[in-house]
């Protein structure tokens, strides 16, 4: 069969995030605990209340350092230093975000002083280390936004156009048999046209295509989280 291919396009319905709803992750530096939780969040108010439940949780705390990062185009960008020095904490880790595309999420790194002063360097380490360990323990996924496909074909047609969803990265999300074979597959809005004359090229125009809705899917994103710290001292 001859290869149609499906040039796949960027688009806005897909991003960065953490795989779990809620991750606690800490770690002991100079004898100063700090603690991260790092949560998903679809807007503004589900930051401030996430926010202000950690700094309830650990109302004791020397500082409760915050950072959150929303939208598209990453739009709403807010942080505070929750009194350490301006700059070497609220900051780096609103930059472990930025730097690793992840956004929809907000960050609390919780610091109890263990009487050892850590410079500021050592203070923008200590918080973008943290956060970095928090997302690590975590993971990260994409979430992609996309059309639900089913195609009708023929029983001869499964193995053939199971191949060729494979070599162009379609994820088949079900078959069902019955008289004839319907595969769902996922596909993004961009590249819908597209996709239609190519698998109907691919099965000689014997598939009946239905387009249904668009959902949200999640698939792991195995990128190396990184800090870039040497670009905040």
């Amino acid at each position: 069969m001859a290869g149609n291919q499906v040039e796949h396009v960027e688009e806005l319905g897909k991003y960065i995030t953490i795989a779990k709803q809620q991750i606690t992750w800490e770690q002991v530096i100079k004898k100063s605990r700090f603690i991260v939780n790092i949560a998903r969040v679809s807007n503004e108010e589900e930051a401030k209340q996430f926010i202000d439940s950690i700094s309830l949780t650990h109302r004791k705390a020397t500082h409760n350092v915050w950072a959150y990062l929303l939208g598209d185009r990453n739009e709403i960008q807010r942080y505070s230093d929750n009194g350490e020095p301006a700059g070497t904490a609220g900051v780096p880790m609103l930059e472990v975000l930025k730097n690793n595309a992840i956004r929809d999420v907000a960050v609390v790194v919780t610091r109890y002083f263990g009487g050892i002063k850590l410079g500021a360097g050592g203070l923008v380490r200590a918080y973008a280390g943290t956060v970095v360990g928090g997302v690590e323990a975590s993971g990260l996924i994409e979430r992609i936004q996309r059309h639900e496909v089913r195609l009708q074909i023929a029983y001869k047609q499964l193995d053939p156009l199971k191949y060729w969803l494979g070599q162009n990265d379609y994820q088949i999300l079900d078959t069902a048999y019955a008289s004839d074979v319907t595969i769902t597959v996922a596909v993004a809005d961009s590249e819908m046209t597209a996709f239609k004359q190519a698998v109907t090229d691919e099965m000689a125009g014997q598939v009946q295509i239905v387009v249904g809705n668009i959902n949200w899917y999640e698939i792991p994103y195995t990128n190396k989280v990184h800090a870039k710290t040497e670009t905040l001292k």
